[in-house]
């Protein structure tokens, strides 16, 4: 099969990861997959170091222009199935199939839980325009069959699958020492684009709000919100306890060397990857009810699932972690044992490949 990925979004995180990790694994079984997104867009300078092939389009907006761009693209090139990630390139890749004689069919992979229109166009986006949908979390799925009206059959969750191979429990003390972080502390860590929805705010008050008060949280990721959370550091005097680590490479190193990991989104969720990466590397995990994060973590058994935007219960849940190491050992082991269960990178592969293969047959049959 020949697939394009079309994405708009110029940030980076989890939906972003999840396009290059597939389109890699798609290529190498032996399909040719290619990327078009902007040129700014963060996706574009990372696809070479996955090995997968990118052109820039003007595809940011929904304009003309990016219309025009993709229907000539679309044109010059034999594609089978046509990958859309974000609303706006969705709708671009919608319209310029419109002006094709013959065009590929559209597969929508919608990777948040926020709140879809309910209006005509977009229902028209989401039940004509696209031969399949792909969510990343059945809460996505109950969301668009309820809220948009999309048939059952149209809708499939597909979580996004992780590489055992790549995350897996580490030394923690040379972890530490690797990354120049303490040896004698307890470490708190996440993972995650600093966005508003991921809950940094909340899990930097809850700092002051810890039993463990020699623990340090090290955050690792970037975004629009740095700015924000580095004044609440400051407010906070807890410059000598948090450590904003930026963007990284290599994340599993940095998972190793953390004690608990802790997501609070509050919003927006599929199932997250730094969630499950976090699990198969076997941390104990604190996190919220938010989106399709149920699926990963379950209450007290795979994690502490505590209330979202709440720092006081978000502190007690950490503390019970670092203050009970056989509470922490169970949850850690039970939730490594569910990510291979069923969060497996092969597993999600199959699968997209037989929604692609079922989008080109039964566009061949109109």
């Amino acid at each position: 099969m020949h697939i394009l990925h079309t994405e708009a979004s110029l940030g980076w995180g989890g939906q972003e990861l999840r396009i290059l990790t597939e389109a890699a694994g798609m290529i190498a079984r032996g399909h040719r997959v290619e990327i078009v997104c902007p040129r700014e867009a963060r996706i574009f300078a990372e696809a070479a170091r996955f090995g997968v092939p990118v052109t820039a389009l003007p595809i940011g907006r929904k304009r003309p222009r990016g219309i025009l761009a993709l229907r000539r693209f679309l044109a010059a090139r034999q594609i089978d199935a046509i990958n859309a990630h974000s609303s706006t390139d969705a709708w671009l890749a919608a319209l310029a199939s419109r002006l094709l004689s013959r065009p590929p069919p559209l597969v929508r992979t919608r990777h948040i839980s926020a709140p879809a229109p309910r209006d005509a166009m977009t229902r028209w986006l989401y039940t004509q325009a696209t031969a399949e949908i792909v969510t990343t979390g059945e809460a996505i799925r109950t969301q668009l069959i309820r809220d948009v009206g999309v048939a059952p059959s149209h809708v499939n969750s597909i979580p996004t699958g992780i590489d055992p191979s790549r995350f897996a429990p580490a030394d923690r003390d040379a972890a530490r020492r690797s990354l120049g972080l303490p040896a004698g502390v307890p470490l708190i860590g996440i993972v995650a684009t600093l966005r508003s929805w991921k809950g940094h705010r909340i899990l930097i008050e809850a700092m002051t709000l810890l039993g463990h008060r020699d623990a340090q949280l090290v955050i690792v990721g970037d975004g629009p919100q740095r700015d924000a959370l580095t004044a609440q550091i400051g407010a906070l005097g807890l410059e000598s306890r948090v450590r904003l680590a930026g963007n990284q490479d290599s994340v599993a190193r940095w998972l190793a060397a953390f004690d608990v990991f802790v997501l609070p989104s509050y919003a927006n969720e599929g199932v997250p990857q730094a969630l499950l990466q976090a699990m198969l590397v076997a941390l104990p995990c604190v996190t919220t009810d938010a989106g399709a994060i149920g699926e990963a973590a379950i209450a007290d058994h795979t994690a502490i699932v505590v209330a979202k935007e709440n720092a006081v219960a978000l502190a007690a849940g950490i503390d019970r972690v670092l203050g009970d190491p056989a509470l922490a050992q169970r949850i850690a082991a039970a939730g490594r044992a569910r990510v291979l269960a069923k969060f497996g990178l092969a597993a999600m592969l199959d699968r997209m490949e037989t929604i692609f293969q079922r989008a080109i047959d039964g566009h061949a049959d109109e």
